[in-house]
């Protein structure tokens, strides 16, 4: 089931700095139960990603949601900036449909994935609910006779954690830090 994305306007600029800046601070005081949650919705996610159930993986995502891979590997300024990629709810919709026709020739044939996500630290938003999570990845892609290595840190805003229900939790927020991010990549057609 498609959710209807929130129209787009310039707040988003707003609210994904503010992410970024807490992200990139210092974490609080461990809380191993939070970070246990955390690791099970990260872990989820990549496990959808890696199986290619695009659609089931939009469907963790917020109509608000944010999905940014800067062109710099500390970050910059999307709204000035270039992007390796800047989606919000209905692009990422149009990327999965798109992924999903298997018509796209810079996926044919298509890639196959693995992440190992590790360190993962988690820590309570200044909203009910909202929770920090940040993640290195490795992210290993096979495709067309080639293997690559693709690697960074994640940061995740999550959703709807009152319950501590994995299921139940929404990424609001995606940041992908690639550490090679400000070099030549040919073909990012996958998602982080």
């Amino acid at each position: 089931m498609t959710q209807t994305p929130v129209p787009w306007d310039t707040s988003a600029y707003e609210r994904l700095a503010r992410d970024v800046a807490v992200l990139k601070g210092a974490a609080p005081e461990p809380d191993q139960a939070l970070r246990a949650f955390a690791e099970s919705v990260l872990f989820s996610e990549a496990r959808l990603l890696d199986n290619s159930d695009f659609d089931e993986w939009l469907e963790n995502m917020t109509p608000d949601c944010l999905y940014w891979v800067p062109a710099h590997h500390e970050g910059g300024e999307p709204e000035s900036e270039v992007s390796l990629a800047f989606d919000d709810y209905r692009r990422l919709t149009d990327r999965v449909y798109w992924l999903n026709t298997g018509l796209v020739f810079a996926q044919i044939p298509a890639s196959r994935t693995r992440r190992v996500i590790s360190n993962v630290e988690a820590w309570q938003g200044d909203e009910p609910g909202l929770v920090f999570a940040r993640s290195n990845f490795h992210l290993h892609e096979f495709r067309a006779g080639r293997q690559r290595l693709l690697s960074g840190w994640y940061g995740h805003v999550l959703e709807n954690c009152t319950s501590r229900e994995v299921y139940q939790a929404k990424i609001r927020t995606k940041i992908v830090f690639l550490t090679d991010s400000d070099q030549g990549h040919d073909n990012l057609t996958i998602l982080f």
